[in-house]
C-alpha cells in the first residue's frame, strides 16, 4: 500500500529576508479562490499562522481600502485591524494592519478550473522591524505562509467540486 506525499507549497527564494513568498496550484477556477479570500469570515479557516481566533467587524465582502477586525493569539489575546490596500478582481487583494506589513495572494489562472495561487508576507513596508527580528517573525511566517496556501486548496477545491445541493 503506498501512501502518497503530503500536500505542500512550493516556498519561493525572493532575495530578500523581509519577503517570505510561497506558491501552490489549485485544481479550482480564480473566482472560487478569490472569493475565499475576499470572505472575512473565512480567514480563520485559511490561517497558517493559526493566530486568528474570530471576526469582530468588517463587510462580508473585501474591497479595496476595506477594513477588517480580526480577534487574534500570539502568546496573548489580541484585536486587530486590517486595511486592504491592493485589490484587483479574481487576481490581487493585500491588506496591512497597524504595523504596516502585508499579507498579499496573487491569482494566475492557467486554465479555466486551475489557477496559481502566490502568497507573500512583506515585511519591507514594517514600522516595527526590531519587533519582526525579535519575534523571529520571518523564519516563523515563511512556515505559515506555505501552510495558509496548503489550507486554501484544500478547500477551494473541496468547494469546487462539491456537488451543489
Amino acid at each position: 500500500m503506498s501512501q502518497s506525499a503530503p500536500l505542500r507549497s512550493e516556498i519561493l527564494d525572493t532575495h530578500n529576508p523581509m519577503i517570505k513568498s510561497a506558491r501552490i496550484v489549485i485544481n479550482a477556477p480564480a473566482k472560487t479562490i478569490f472569493d475565499l479570500l475576499a470572505d472575512p469570515r473565512r480567514h480563520r479557516e485559511l490561517d497558517g499562522t493559526q493566530t486568528i481566533t474570530g471576526m469582530i467587524s468588517g463587510p462580508e465582502r473585501l474591497s479595496l481600502g476595506a477594513r477588517f477586525g480580526m480577534k487574534m493569539h500570539l502568546g496573548i489575546h489580541y484585536r486587530i485591524m486590517n486595511t486592504v490596500v491592493e485589490f484587483e478582481e479574481n487576481k490581487l487583494i493585500a491588506w496591512r494592519h497597524l504595523g504596516r506589513w502585508r499579507w498579499r495572494y496573487e491569482l494566475r489562472t492557467i486554465s479555466p478550473h486551475l489557477t496559481e495561487v502566490t502568497e507573500t508576507f512583506d515585511g519591507t513596508t514594517s514600522i516595527s522591524q526590531l519587533w519582526l527580528k525579535a519575534r523571529k517573525a520571518y523564519p516563523w511566517v515563511q512556515i505559515a505562509v506555505a501552510k495558509s496556501l496548503v489550507r486554501l486548496k484544500n478547500i477551494a477545491e473541496r468547494e469546487f467540486n462539491a456537488p451543489d445541493s
